[in-house]
């Protein structure tokens, strides 16, 4: 049996323990109703929101499900209304949430926690193909009619009308092609409707999302482009680091970084000056002249230790005047000494990169574990190069390095 409970905007705790019957109107709480709903003493019970709980006059409902979720405390919980225990302890619950920051603590201790990434595009696509097509054309009066949509077609929806780690967007946009086919059918047309890449085009208008293959496609060519690879609550993006030098001394950092990102920068031109002979770089170049790094999209904001490796990649690659390779994109945390620190997001932050068109991904080794979450046909289609160390990274990603490393 299954009840579902939603706490969006619940900020009154009788609404969880029940009203005592002394008031006019008085009723047993959610978790009592839902129980008589299900019909059992063992349902699930999916609380969902939990991360939009609020608090007032009325009590702290979030404090109320402390001991609903205990299994130490619920197997003699006492709705105000009932007031008798009643034993939770048989009920599985089920909590949906957005974010987990907003979640007190306390409450939060009493969970166990479950990340959900987000679909890949294969996984958008044949989600559209045996659920949400069927629905929005049968919302549409057109189910009948015979209608057929190209892969490419919905793949060129999810990439350029989209940017979710969900479903939600992609459903409207089928649904709005539905509504443009149904005003054809009413006009006369009667089919059958063959949609591709341009009739999407023409339903919904121009792209309203776009990549940065621009900057992509002059990597190769300009020493101090790299791409980086960052997770965003939509899911993951490939982020271009721009590096730059002239007159001047000291680092430029642009582009609305937050403070980890811009340790990072710092720990990034550190290792480069401690590692200038290596790379037979002048003493006084650091005196003489102004490193400017930049993040494009500067109205988003950005932060994380993940882009280190990208940021010494970009320093190496404009001082040195060797370029990165187009197709290579790269995460990972570093340190003074050089060595590449596991991240997160990386299922997210792999299939972006697949998604732009990288055929090789630079991960800290210890996040090889991760590889395992990943869809078959990505791991197929991409080679991972596993590092412990910033010279690994850059025996990969520079251009003459990478051409001597394969004749070897």
């Amino acid at each position: 049996k299954f009840a579902r409970m939603s706490l969006g905007g619940v900020h009154d705790e009788a609404e969880i323990r029940g009203h005592r019957r002394t008031y006019v109107g008085a009723m047993p709480g959610r978790l009592v109703q839902a129980l008589r709903k299900a019909g059992t003493s063992n349902p699930v019970i999916q609380l969902d929101e939990i991360d939009k709980l609020g608090a007032d006059h009325r009590g702290d409902p979030s404090s109320a499900l402390l001991e609903v979720l205990d299994p130490e405390q619920n197997h003699a919980f006492v709705d105000h209304y009932l007031d008798v225990p009643l034993d939770l302890s048989q009920v599985i619950f089920l909590a949906t949430a957005n974010r987990l920051d907003t979640i007190p603590a306390p409450l939060r201790d009493r969970m166990e926690v479950m990340q959900l990434s987000g679909y890949s595009e294969e996984e958008k696509i044949r989600i559209a193909r045996k659920h949400l097509l069927p629905k929005q054309l049968k919302a549409s009066g057109l189910g009948r009619r015979k209608i057929e949509i190209d892969d490419e077609a919905l793949r060129h929806i999810v990439r350029g009308y989209t940017r979710e780690a969900g479903l939600r967007n992609f459903e409207r946009e089928l649904a709005n092609i539905g509504r443009k086919l149904a005003r054809r059918v009413v006009e006369g047309a009667r089919g059958p409707f063959h949609i591709g890449v341009e009739e999407v085009r023409a339903y919904l208008g121009p792209e309203r999302v776009t990549a940065n293959d621009s900057l992509r496609d002059d990597a190769e060519a300009t020493p101090g482009l790299v791409a980086g690879l960052a997770w965003t609550p939509t899911g993951g993006e490939v982020m271009y680091i721009e590096a730059t030098r002239m007159a001047g001394e000291g680092l430029r950092l642009t582009g609305q970084l937050g403070d980890v990102m811009k340790e990072s920068a710092q720990i990034a031109l550190s290792y480069v000056r401690s590692h200038a002979d290596s790379w037979d770089l002048p003493e006084d170049l650091f005196s003489k002249q102004e490193i400017h790094i930049h993040l494009p999209a500067g109205a988003v904001p950005k932060d994380g230790p993940s882009a280190g490796v990208a940021l010494t990649t970009a320093l190496v690659s404009l001082l040195t005047g060797i370029p990165v390779r187009g197709d290579v994109a790269m995460t990972g945390e570093i340190t003074l000494r050089g060595r590449v620190l596991s991240v997160g997001g990386v299922e997210e932050k792999v299939m972006a990169a697949h998604r732009a068109g990288m055929t090789t991904i630079i991960l800290p080794r210890r996040n090889e574990r991760d590889l395992d979450e990943l869809p078959a046909s990505i791991r197929e289609q991409v080679e991972f190069v596993l590092v412990d160390d910033v010279a690994d990274v850059l025996a990969t990603s520079l251009v003459a390095q990478s051409a001597q490393r394969k004749a070897a």
